[in-house]
């Protein structure tokens, strides 16, 4: 038996933009993320009409995940089931600000962050192997809930990197060669403790325009 997860990163923020961190702090999607969604039921729905089969819906319970969700959820006539073991890795004291701003203000810290040791955690937050084993256990409740089932979990950026690397194999300090983008589709399989990406990134319904989860400001 096997179950296949839509993992799907929530739509696009006004932090997103600027790439301020959010981690836990509970930031609403921009209005082109509320955008994102509806394009994103209307999928849903389009391929429910064509037969294709959702069993349920599950969310990070940060705001910007349940709006992202909610939509198709309707669209479809199922309930949303809020998942506090899907929200985004807490990134403590550097939450609510950039890249440059951590750099300045916790210069120690942001040299040992970009060592990309699993270990570290930021002031008052999670460390990446904590983060990671966190996610883990998040899912496999619902693995076990939907034998040959389809489900979706609606989440955020570190989420999917954690289930890519599970799937794939790829260590913790390994730098991401592969993109985690706003109201995107990521289809992963589970059977026998194991999981197979079956497509990744998919934002046909977005045009196939969405923004990447970095953190690094355009140039």
């Amino acid at each position: 038996m096997s179950t296949q997860i839509l993992f799907i990163r929530h739509g696009e923020t006004d932090w997103n933009r600027i790439k301020r961190i959010q981690g836990h702090i509970d930031i609403p999607l921009a209005t082109s993320g509320i955008e994102q969604a509806q394009k994103l039921a209307a999928r849903f729905a389009r391929e429910a009409k064509q037969g294709a089969r959702l069993d349920a819906v599950y969310s990070s319970d940060l705001q910007r995940a349940q709006q992202t969700a909610q939509p198709f959820a309707d669209a479809l006539g199922l309930s949303l089931q809020l998942r506090e073991g899907l929200r985004e890795r807490s990134y403590g004291a550097f939450q609510g600000h950039d890249s440059d701003e951590i750099a300045a203000r916790f210069p120690d810290e942001y040299a040992e962050w970009q060592t990309r040791d699993p270990g570290f955690a930021p002031p008052e937050g999670e460390s990446l192997r904590m983060f990671y084993h966190r996610v883990l256990h998040a899912v496999e409740p619902l693995v076990a809930a939907h034998p040959d089932g389809r489900i979706a979990c609606v989440a955020h950026g570190g989420v999917l990197d954690c289930i890519y690397r599970f799937a794939t194999g790829r260590s913790l300090d390994a730098p991401r060669n592969y993109p985690l983008l706003n109201t995107s589709l990521n289809v992963v399989r589970f059977a026998d403790g194991k999981a197979t990406i079956e497509s990744w990134g998919d934002v046909t319904h977005l045009d196939g325009q969405s923004d990447d989860d970095g953190l690094k400001k355009a140039s």
